[in-house]
């Protein structure tokens, strides 16, 4: 008889929600669906979205109800904090995309241990095809081995809203843009793309299951400067870009990106942080230890600096390219909410 392979029983249940969830959008899409918004036209929810949440959680919570949990659409609870296995869970990654007719937009479910994303599964509803892997153990698409794509002709795929307002300016080689970053990573995974970047921030719920599936496959997802994706903070949203895919093709994309100078954004600066030397020093000075400094930088300076009251989220200071310093403004309404001025 086949021993089962470590966190074979939570990749069953994972899939299993994953699919039942899918179907419950599914539904939504056929009865119609009535949208909202949480911080702006860019960030969209339905009751799809509370739907399918509300099934995984439960489903979670009845198999492994030791574990801490983390999802989007759900009041986060800090016992997740105390768990050194954490749920992180995004029932519709895409909802722009679901919203709007689009087919790319997934169920994401990821599960870390220890801080590290250890096992993923991602599952696209309009196009039945399910994703899962397991650090150590590889990945499958529907059933059938997969893996990373060989070759230097890179695939990179890239935002559809950032292509959209801004890298159709740049002249990146092997560009494809699509919506869902967890649907990206999975894709890269199983070696439909290569590589992928983002300008804007992302939280932990777009990107736990995503990295999974791209470590299952032997590459990572890690920050723009650098450092290491960490999940199950306190406030579980990455402050700055990512970068993730096959070890060599990041490789390319670092280089492809800096000598363009293509910035990044970098919400709740700190002295600790490598982009705080953009900064000159008198501001250096003058912004250490304030809770609510936000830059977009490109290479050694920034291009846009937007100050915060963090109780009230009033504007400071907002200094900068009006492009870059719009493009700021976008990220961090959308990680903070609405924004006031004096």
């Amino acid at each position: 008889m086949t021993e089962p392979t470590p966190l074979s029983t939570e990749s069953q249940v994972a899939a299993r929600l994953a699919r039942e969830a899918g179907a419950v959008l599914l539904a939504h899409l056929r009865a119609g669906l009535r949208v909202e918004h949480k911080t702006g036209a860019d960030d969209p929810v339905t009751e799809a979205d509370r739907e399918a949440s509300a099934l995984i959680m439960a489903g979670l919570r009845a198999a492994f109800p030791d574990d801490g949990r983390l999802s989007e659409e759900e009041v986060d609870d800090p016992i997740r904090l105390s768990r050194e296995r954490v749920w992180i869970v995004d029932p519709i990654d895409g909802t722009q995309e679901y919203t709007s007719g689009s087919p790319d937009y997934c169920v994401s479910i990821g599960l870390c241990v220890g801080g590290q994303p250890v096992l993923g599964v991602v599952y696209v509803p309009a196009t039945d095809e399910l994703f899962s892997g397991v650090v150590g153990q590889g990945v499958t698409k529907n059933g059938q081995p997969a893996s990373f794509r060989t070759g230097a002709d890179y695939i990179l795929s890239v935002s559809d809203t950032e292509h959209r307002r801004e890298l159709n300016r740049h002249d990146l080689p092997g560009m494809v843009p699509s919506g869902s970053i967890a649907l990206k990573l999975a894709r890269l995974a199983a070696g439909e793309a290569d590589v992928t970047f983002t300008m804007s921030p992302r939280s932990e719920w777009d990107i736990a299951a995503g990295h999974a599936l791209v470590r299952a496959s032997g590459g990572d997802l890690r920050r723009r400067d650098g450092r290491a994706v960490v999940y199950n903070a306190p406030r579980p949203h990455i402050e700055q870009g990512l970068i993730g895919g096959r070890p060599e093709a990041m490789a390319w994309l670092e280089g492809e990106l800096a000598a363009r100078g293509l910035p990044t954004a970098h919400l709740g600066l700190t002295p600790a942080d490598p982009a705080w030397r953009v900064l000159s020093e008198t501001d250096q000075q003058e912004l250490a230890g304030h809770p609510a400094v936000n830059v977009r930088h490109a290479g050694n300076h920034w291009l846009a600096l937007l100050v915060l009251d963090p109780a009230t989220r009033q504007v400071q200071r907002a200094e900068g390219d009006a492009f870059h310093l719009e493009r700021l403004t976008r990220d961090v309404t959308r990680a903070l909410g609405p924004l006031t001025r004096p």
